[in-house]
């Protein structure tokens, strides 16, 4: 995706790719790098800010997590940093199975957590994120400073504890290498700081203190959020009763799999009974359109239904989230449950996040292709 127009999407393909690095960042997460080929270059250039999902069979489960590119746009390689979830069994295996030399399916980039790189003189960027948050923003600092001579970037990072922080020495070295230019603020919540500003959980009063004090919103031009959800709304409803417009404020929320809403490459199963009231959704993919059904009682997603008859539907997080799954409504209405992915132009345009659609008249169609 060019970073000079955020509306433009590329069609989400895998490709298998090697393991070249795996390199530990803290006792829970690890940055893994992989090869791309020359051939394959093409396919993975990538504005910083965005993300790739990793495919993989664990315990003869087919599992896809979306993960965001930490290194600013290099030929040849694309790296992710992989924090181990509780309880989650990719992040789990990527941390303590996976080593260098395995082949795993790797998504071409996407998303629009990004700016426009050819318009940073003087911009000043405005990051906050936590724990694995900072992988994107790590992307987007190294390049936004490197690009423009007078840019500024102000990244607040909040963990538990200092051991907690990713790429601790990273941003040491940024901080050493644009010491005019960057501002960097370390927010531990269960250790104690020599600033008080400094310690404890971020909530809405010391929020407001921040940008009263270190960060001043009329002098920001862009402001990227990247976080659990209740970090992020109360950031953005935060900036926005200070008087930020919404349009200069990007987020990206951790996402978690849902099994309940698709499972592996083939979808929830769906039980259908003789004379039930059905949908009738038809969706156009490489080409190549296919039509299935799917009963109104189920109240099953656009994605899932596709899923039954075609594999290779694209989709990676299935909670609204990473925009993979991302189609044009072509006839038709359907209701989405959740919206964090898509601009309000795409919705304009008529774009849907079909893991998170559902039919609301007898017939729908989407297009994966447009």
């Amino acid at each position: 995706m060019a970073a000079t127009n955020l509306g433009t999407r590329k069609r989400a393909r895998f490709h298998t790719l090697t393991v070249s690095d795996i390199r530990p960042l803290t006792s829970a997460s690890v940055e893994v790098t992989f090869a791309v080929p020359e051939q394959l270059h093409g396919a993975y250039d990538y504005a910083p800010g965005q993300h790739v999902a990793l495919r993989a069979t664990i315990d003869g489960h087919e599992l896809r997590r979306s993960y965001s590119i930490c290194r600013p746009p290099t030929p040849g390689s694309i790296s992710v940093a992989i924090k181990r979830d509780l309880g989650g069994a990719f992040s789990t295996w990527a941390n303590e199975e996976l080593q260098v030399g395995d082949r795993i399916d790797v998504m071409s980039p996407q998303g629009t957590f990004t700016t426009d790189l050819d318009d940073l003189d003087g911009k000043h960027i405005v990051g906050i994120a936590a724990g694995s948050g900072i992988t994107p923003l790590m992307a987007l600092a190294h390049t936004v400073l490197a690009r423009s001579e007078t840019s500024r970037f102000t990244l607040v990072y909040t963990n538990r504890t200092a051991v907690d922080v990713m790429f601790l020495e990273e941003l040491s070295d940024l901080k050493d290498r644009y010491p005019a230019r960057l501002a960097l603020h370390h927010v531990l919540s269960r250790e104690q700081r020599s600033a008080p500003l400094l310690s404890g959980r971020i909530d809405e009063e010391r929020l407001r203190r921040m940008l009263d004090t270190i960060i001043h919103p009329a002098a920001v031009d862009e402001w990227f959020l990247c976080g659990p959800f209740e970090l992020v709304q109360l950031c953005r409803d935060t900036l926005e009763s200070v008087g930020v417009d919404r349009a200069h404020i990007r987020f990206e929320l951790f996402t978690t799999g849902d099994p309940v809403q698709v499972a592996g490459d083939v979808g929830r199963p769906v039980l259908a009974h003789p004379g039930e009231k059905s949908f009738e959704i038809e969706f156009t993919l490489d080409g190549q359109t296919a039509t299935v059904t799917t009963p109104v009682d189920a109240n099953e997603s656009v994605l899932n239904a596709a899923l039954r008859v075609r594999p290779d539907v694209p989709f990676a997080c299935a909670g609204g989230v990473c925009g993979t799954c991302r189609a044009r409504l072509v006839s038709g209405d359907v209701r989405m449950t959740e919206n964090y992915a898509l601009e309000p132009e795409e919705l304009e345009r008529g774009y849907v996040l079909t893991c998170q659609s559902h039919p609301l008249t007898d017939k729908v169609a989407v297009d994966y292709d447009v």
